[in-house]
């Protein structure tokens, strides 16, 4: 694994626990860690159970033993990683979103494609498709349980910019995070609104927001927690998006709107999901991920209103593996999904998605939201050309 930071705890802890509540074909070895700083990388290695360490992700393609490279370092270096990987025949998993650019995720996809001709494939991250209450909207959805979809609202509300003197992070950098509130958080908004209704976002017209341009920069000679630093008095420029509003034309004939924001003050981590059809609608809040609301249009006048579904049961999707009904799960646990999905994948010969020409699709929608709002809002077509490389994501079967 490239990096240790707050995904390299997430991705460590599905290693860990996955191979223990679901039967896998193979067993992960957390062999080798990957970071910049020596002491940093040995410590984290220590704290999740990784057998050794390297300062040098290019030992780690010269290693027999390693099958498998998941990169979860900044967006700025996916692209040099991930190639280099395919062509040395490791497997890649890769987080979101794929790369800075869309030109870094088209080289990606190619090596992907090629790759795939030999048996080795890679994936990228869009985790909360393994969220099991998002899944069995997906599931739901593609059995027609809504009729036609008309319109769909998602929102990625975070509040950790709110404060001005928040301290700069890489995530705030465009040329190591590519992007801020729109690539960090709306493309999981995006895959997710994609996964769900088979749909994808055909056009999109953005307009992003930047409220507070500079912020002090980090002192890392005053070590704190978290930080890896204090904030000094020497300010910097802020390069990306504090917020971003799409508004996008779906490829089944949807319309949708999206928002993601770090300035949603007082919400954390709100990931909300609407779809509308004619038949019926559904509703999700990560802030309650273990629940659906469920609005049946065909029932009976009388009985018309949301209801909610507790996503606890072992027919729903991941469920069987962990605990009795009723017995909730957390965010780490889609984490542990996306790796069970990723090696029955792998261990089958088959590709497992999101594929990076997925993720090269959303780069696509990023880079035409950032285009239109440059132009002022006006329409940008999300494809060249109006063509597609996306893989199914209604075809497969669910854990």
């Amino acid at each position: 694994m490239v990096g240790h930071g707050f995904m390299g705890a997430a991705h460590s802890q599905a290693y860990r626990v996955a191979p223990r509540f679901f039967d896998l074909p193979r067993t992960p070895v957390m062999q080798t860690l990957v970071g910049r700083d020596g002491a940093a990388t040995r410590a984290a290695a220590d704290r999740w159970g990784w057998a050794s360490t390297s300062t040098d992700w290019r030992e780690v393609l010269d290693d027999p033993t390693i099958d498998l490279v998941d990169i979860v370092s900044p967006g700025s270096t996916h692209v040099d990683i991930a190639v280099a990987a395919l062509a040395a025949g490791k497997h890649v998993l890769c987080e979101k979103p794929l790369a800075n650019t869309v030109a870094e995720a088209t080289r990606m996809a190619e090596a992907a494609r090629d790759a795939a001709t030999r048996g080795v494939f890679a994936m990228v991250g869009f985790t909360y498709r393994r969220v099991p209450a998002v899944t069995h909207m997906r599931d739901l959805v593609a059995a027609g349980r809504l009729g036609t979809i008309r319109q769909v609202r998602a929102q990625y509300l975070q509040d950790w910019l709110v404060d001005e003197d928040g301290p700069m992070t890489w995530r705030l950098d465009k040329d190591l995070a590519g992007s801020g509130a729109l690539g960090d958080i709306g493309a999981h908004a995006v895959d997710a609104v994609e996964f769900i209704t088979g749909q994808r976002l055909d056009a999109v017209s953005g307009l992003l927001h930047t409220f507070v341009t500079e912020r002090p920069l980090l002192d890392t000679s005053v070590v704190q927690t978290g930080l890896g630093g204090a904030a000094g008095s020497e300010r910097g420029t802020v390069t990306v998006d504090d917020t971003a509003l799409i508004t996008a034309k779906l490829s089944g004939g949807a319309i949708g709107s999206f928002e993601a924001t770090r300035m949603a003050t007082g919400r954390k981590n709100a990931l909300r999901i609407e779809i509308s059809g004619s038949a019926g609608a559904l509703a999700f809040d990560l802030e309650r991920p273990n629940e659906l609301e469920l609005y049946d249009a065909t029932r009976p006048a009388t009985e018309l209103g949301f209801t909610r579904v507790l996503v606890t049961e072992p027919e729903h999707p991941y469920f069987a593996a962990w605990w009795p009904t009723g017995h909730t799960i957390g965010y780490e646990h889609a984490f542990s999904h996306q790796l069970v999905d990723l090696v029955r994948a792998v261990d089958a010969g088959v590709q497992p998605t999101p594929s990076f020409a997925d993720g090269l699709h959303v780069q696509r929608v990023l880079d035409a939201v950032e285009r239109s709002s440059a132009s002022g809002s006006a329409w940008i077509d999300t494809e060249p050309d109006g063509e597609s490389e996306r893989d199914s994501d209604h075809e497969g079967v669910s854990a």
